[in-house]
């Protein structure tokens, strides 16, 4: 994910040719492998379709052209609307209804500082800037991007011991639950999680994974306690603005996860 606040650090880049030899590769294992889907916390088997594709984007990406995504297959989208409690991106508005006006899913994502303050601090933060969620079928639950400290790398995980971590998530959680009704979808590395939390299983069954690894044919080993992903980030370019994502069943599947069952 992207750091609005801070360039992000530098990933490598492989070529459209080696993309897209990816993204065919995750397609014929999501529709040949029987993969588990989360829909409100039911495991239903994918349908042999596509798996629904989308991206994210932050302010990085600023003035996104939504109708050129849209034609180019997007179906859903995270836009970052938070990070800490002091800051809200710019262009969260405009890319949060642009590309509803285009007729993409979309949701909001806060990007973590746990070291900065509460969990549930952040999450009434975030609410209040756009975190919210509504069961119309064209809005993603909230999601909490926690990931390894961009800004200090001598404390990836924030300076907090990992039971203090698992406390941190469930008190954001807690909060957003009470202030809009569904749990945040948890966007996170299986190697952050299971150092972080100390491969806590606290959260996997009632919260939806989104799992971010890059350049690989699928999500690989998930973070300790899921079974199965819900949206996987797969690579940070593509032909979608931003980050290139999956979600792990149809559109039609998509819509349903959106409205809550």
């Amino acid at each position: 994910m992207a750091r609005d606040r801070k360039p992000p650090r530098r990933r490598t880049h492989r070529g459209t040719r080696h993309r897209a030899r990816l993204v065919a590769a995750a397609v014929a294992a999501l529709t040949a492998g029987g993969t588990a889907l989360a829909l409100a916390f039911a495991e239903i088997p994918a349908a042999a379709a596509s798996p629904a594709k989308g991206h994210d984007v932050s302010s990085h990406q600023k003035n996104v052209d939504w109708p050129s995504a849209k034609a180019k297959g997007a179906t859903f989208v995270y836009v970052k609307a938070t990070e800490s409690t002091d800051y809200v991106s710019p262009y969260f508005a405009r890319q949060y209804n642009g590309a509803r006006a285009a007729g993409i899913v979309r949701g909001a994502y806060h990007f973590a500082l746990p070291d900065k303050s509460s969990g549930a601090a952040q999450a009434a933060y975030f609410v209040a800037h756009g975190g919210g969620w509504k069961a119309d079928g064209w809005t993603l639950p909230p999601a909490l991007d926690i990931e390894y400290n961009p800004y200090d790398s001598k404390h990836g995980c924030y300076g907090l011991g990992k039971a203090k971590m698992v406390g941190w998530i469930k008190a954001f959680s807690a909060e957003v639950k009470r202030e809009t009704g569904r749990r945040p979808v948890i966007y996170t590395t299986a190697h952050w999680w299971n150092t972080c939390t100390g491969s806590s299983t606290a959260l996997a069954s009632t919260h939806a994974l989104w799992i971010a690894r890059h350049e690989s044919a699928d999500a690989g080993s998930l973070p300790a306690g899921w079974s199965y992903w819900t949206f996987w980030q797969y690579d940070n370019s593509g032909s979608l603005p931003g980050d290139q994502n999956l979600f792990n069943g149809t559109t039609s599947q998509l819509k349903k996860f959106a409205r809550g069952y």
